[in-house]
């Protein structure tokens, strides 16, 4: 298989529509976790921090930490709403979001669990106490 000038052609593997391809390891740099990452459940939110505002000229961030501080500046998202904007995998924000709370450029806050939420019954209660007033 030869071009026009002779030369051997190198077949394509990817799509020119597509565009670069960089694997999720290479972002994470091989990382499967983060120092800071805790359990991140796909509806915790990600709040940026008031400090987070010039993390475009940060050059120890990946364009990738960028868009994300930048989603969240505007309006704090869950894990799974960053994920599908980015069109990045659940695992590799994960990790990018633990090394943004590692370097206090956002903070995540969790839901709070079915197991602690006020019973049913007590709620109940209370809403006919109130209307009994």
């Amino acid at each position: 298989m030869s071009d026009d000038d002779g030369q051997a052609a190198m077949p394509h593997w990817f799509d020119d529509d597509a565009g670069p391809v960089v694997r999720p390891y290479a972002m994470t740099r091989g990382r499967t976790t983060s120092p800071a990452q805790h359990r991140l459940d796909l509806i915790a939110v990600v709040i940026a921090e008031s400090r987070a505002e010039e993390t475009e000229a940060d050059q120890t961030l990946s364009p990738e930490h960028v868009d994300i501080v930048g989603l969240c500046r505007d309006t704090p998202q869950s894990v799974a709403e960053l994920a599908a904007e980015l069109d990045l995998p659940i695992g590799v924000i994960r990790v990018l979001i633990g090394d943004l709370v590692d370097d206090q450029l956002v903070h995540v806050t969790r839901p709070v669990p079915p197991a602690e939420l006020p019973d049913e019954s007590i709620l109940r209660d209370v809403i006919n106490g109130l209307r009994a007033l």
